[in-house]
């Protein structure tokens, strides 16, 4: 009966590590998507910009 507790044991125990490491990797995925956030809401409005100056640019050539 004791190989079945020590399994199981063993079992856990390498569960452990893989359930912190994935942790990592969720917390790791949030931050960048707030990254990807922050920088996307800094790039619109220059984006818009330079699609207005493209629009004035290609009336004026056309």
């Amino acid at each position: 009966m004791i190989w079945v507790y020590a399994g199981v044991g063993l079992a856990v125990a390498g569960l452990v590590p893989l359930v912190l490491l994935g942790v990592r990797v969720v917390v790791a995925a949030r931050r960048l998507a707030d990254e990807i956030e922050r920088a996307t809401s800094r790039l619109e409005p220059v984006q818009a910009r330079l699609d207005a100056v493209i629009g004035a640019s290609r009336r004026r050539e056309g």
